[in-house]
């Protein structure tokens, strides 16, 4: 990367600058690819922020099933994280994973987990696990709220033969000639899955993220504090094929000690730790044996480090820092926070980044921890928070005795809940990583770069007022 016929002179956030189209021989945005190259295996650089109203079992699925990567946060207690994880391991790679309710549940619950939305559909099944059938997801909007889903089965929806799919193109066509925008997928009379006309489509767009044994790849967080060796062999014991070591500060002794403890166990698993901000930061933790550094202090939208404790530093100057410092190790960093835009993404990893992290931007989708929620004026949110705040701290700490836990909350910081509205032409993480990856397409034939490399180093980047920054937005308006 260079900037553009300038030097700055102060630190920059992602809104201060911008790319600068280059000469390209680039021939197709679909010829471009995105892979990360940073030993994780996902194939798309998109990951999911290890917060709890962020990643849970479902997003992590949908994310690796695309490419990307969920990190599981570790404020679960040990036990869930390794369901989760399993779980993971144990969901369709070519088809989606069924939302599955009981006949006696009513179409209230199913709305707390699903928008009435064309493409998507619930998996009815008895309590001995057997297939009763499934419903459109669009039907739940010409019904009363308080109508068992059981009454809805009166007629089957068409079914596919999972046999008939032999590739995700005859998948998608297989649908368009039966004029279906969504069915399950049954293998022997069980169910195995389903599929929309939008998800096979997207099969053939994008490369799942799959580890040795064909499975789903996720990772998952541990904290730097109690037995983390232990912790850490469970983990890699469940399956998870990423460890990441995570505290607000990362550039202190506890995370150096709890490095350290990890990699010498031998796990063969890629180490991710952090966040820093400094190249002194990324060279004492790939010393202690980190592989790729999470980067980012205050960034994200649900964080009140900066306002705080006057703390943090611009991410985008603090990825240009550190990733360059990495590279000279062998190592590699993931960007965490700030991003908004599609051009974030594009930004930090024009700056050096292998991937980037997603909080807030993923919190409200259908995929994300957490039931839908209607507001006063009819609107779709999810509940989403800081994982400093009390709500987090309470959750981490909820088996200390009543003292210990009043102490901790007492001195939490971050913001506990915020409403995060889903939008209605992109409610699906699928979606917004549609979105993502199409512009990141784009800023790559702009650059003239078919690779990540080739972008890293053709990236030209000029710095902008916040006058040039609220040019490019689109009006919402006509004039």
């Amino acid at each position: 990367m260079e900037f553009y016929e300038t030097t700055p002179s102060h630190d920059l956030t992602y809104s201060d600058v911008f790319l600068v189209p280059s000469h390209s021989d680039v021939g197709s945005r679909l010829a471009v690819s995105l892979a990360p190259g940073d030993g994780t295996g996902a194939t798309i650089p998109v990951i999911s922020a290890n917060m709890n109203s962020v990643t849970g079992p479902r997003i992590a699925a949908t994310l690796a099933r695309r490419g990307g990567l969920g990190v599981l946060p570790q404020d679960l207690h040990l036990q869930d994280l390794d369901a989760a994880i399993r779980w993971v391991k144990e969901q369709p790679v070519a088809f989606d994973t069924p939302l599955v309710l009981a006949p006696e549940q009513l179409v209230a619950d199913a709305l707390r987990q699903i928008p009435a939305l064309e493409g998507h559909g619930i998996v009815i099944k008895d309590a001995s696990g057997a297939y009763l059938g499934c419903i459109s997801a669009a039907r739940l909007d010409t019904v009363l709220p308080e109508t068992p889903l059981g009454d809805l089965l009166t007629g089957r929806l068409t079914s596919i033969d999972a046999d008939d799919v032999t590739d995700a193109r005859a998948a998608f066509d297989l649908m368009v000639a039966a004029d279906l925008e969504f069915a399950p997928v049954l293998h022997h009379g069980a169910i195995v899955g389903t599929l929309s006309r939008t998800s096979a489509l997207r099969s053939t767009l994008y490369r799942p993220a799959l580890d040795s044994r064909g499975r789903l790849r996720v990772a998952a967080a541990l904290g730097i504090t109690g037995d983390v060796a232990r912790r850490a062999k469970a983990l890699a014991a469940a399956g998870v094929d990423i460890l990441v070591l995570d505290t607000a500060h990362g550039h202190q002794a506890g995370m150096l000690r709890a490095i350290e403890a990890v990699a010498g166990l031998d796990l063969g698993l890629p180490i991710v730790a952090g966040n820093v901000v400094t190249t002194a930061g990324v060279k004492d933790l790939v010393a202690a044996g980190a592989n790729i550094v999470k980067v980012g202090v205050g960034p994200g939208a649900m964080c009140t480090t900066r306002m705080m404790t006057a703390v943090g530093r611009p991410q985008f100057s603090a990825v240009l820092e550190t990733a360059a410092a990495a590279r000279e190790l062998g190592a590699h960093v993931w960007a965490d926070g700030g991003v908004r835009y599609p051009r974030d993404v594009a930004l930090a990893l024009a700056a050096g980044a292998s991937s980037v992290m997603i909080g807030s931007w993923f919190a409200g989708t259908i995929e994300a921890p957490g039931f839908i929620e209607t507001d006063e004026d009819g609107e779709l949110y999810k509940d989403s928070w800081g994982m400093a705040s009390t709500k987090a701290v309470h959750d981490r700490f909820d088996r200390l005795d009543p003292y210990e836990l009043a102490r901790k909350e007492l001195f939490a910081e971050g913001i506990s809940s915020s409403r995060i509205y889903l939008d209605p032409l992109r409610p699906s993480v699928e979606d917004l990583v549609d979105m993502i990856t199409a512009g990141l397409r784009s800023s790559f034939t702009y650059a003239g770069a078919s690779d990540l490399g080739q972008f890293r180093e053709r990236a030209l980047v000029g710095i902008q007022s916040a006058a040039g920054y609220e040019e490019g937005k689109a009006l919402p308006v006509s004039w």
